[in-house]
Order: structure tokens, then sequence, then C-alpha cells
């Protein structure tokens, strides 16, 4: 007679096979500029993915384009903050939040849903629906 634990394996097995098959996928259009658009050799195009986050996208995205992954994400807190020339006054107005380690873009690189950036939704756990945009924003940066 077969354990408890041994009959259950299959079912969950079953579960996860169904849970998959019946994952939503999002398509969505994604523009590039600057670095990202030199990287892909293209400014537009559509993508589909299993899911309907930003988070999920991004990892979609990123297994097809590791290089993407270095160029926009920042490892660390140093990579994602630059020491601009202007102070940083004591108080900041309004409310200012931003994306967890890990989940912050590096400094002047930027993710945009729709035109908002992704920080000032909900971070990677921002929402996608059928037809959104995201923008995948890195500007050449040039000095004197």
């Amino acid at each position: 007679m077969p354990s408890t634990t041994e009959a259950a394996a299959p079912e969950s097995e079953s579960e996860s096979v169904t849970e998959s098959a019946n994952a939503a996928e999002t398509t969505v259009t994604v523009r590039c500029t600057g670095h990202v658009r030199t990287e892909l050799g293209e400014y537009e195009f559509e993508y589909t993915f299993e899911g309907d986050t930003l988070r999920e996208f991004l990892d979609e995205l990123f297994e097809e384009y590791p290089e993407l992954q270095e160029m926009l994400i920042a490892e660390s807190e140093a990579e994602a903050t630059h020491s601009g020339w202007a102070p940083t006054p004591e108080e900041l107005p309004g409310t200012w939040t931003k994306n967890p380690v890990g989940e912050q873009t590096i400094a002047y690189a930027r993710i945009l849903v729709n035109g908002h950036f992704n920080e000032n939704e909900k971070g990677f756990d921002t929402e996608l629906a059928e037809g959104d945009r995201v923008a995948l924003v890195y500007p050449f940066m040039f000095c004197c």
C-alpha cells in the first residue's frame, strides 16, 4: 500500500502541469532607447511572456537577452546611485520610494510602464496588461 506522501506526489505534479498550462500570456510593446536600442538593434517590438507582472516580463526577457540584465539592473546600492553635483536637501518633498536592492536600475537607466517609472508604481510587482508599453531606457551620456 503506498504511503500518503507517495500518493500525493503525482497529484501535485499534475496540479503543477495544469497551473503552467493555464498561466496567462501577456503581450506588451517594448520600446528601447540609447544603449539598450544599440544592443538589441531595434527600438520597438512586441514581446509575449507568461504571467502579468513586470517581474515575470523581465525574468523572461533577461533569459532571452542576458546582456540586458547586466546593462539595466544594479547589483548594489552603489551601482544604483550617482553622486551628482547638486546637494541633496535634508528633507525631500513628497513621498520618495526606492525599489529594494536587486530590483533597482543602474544610475541613469530606467524601466517605465506606460510612461511611469516602475518605482513610482509597484516596482517589479507592477501589473502588466495586454497592449501595455514597457520602455527600457539607458540614455547615452556625453560630457565635455
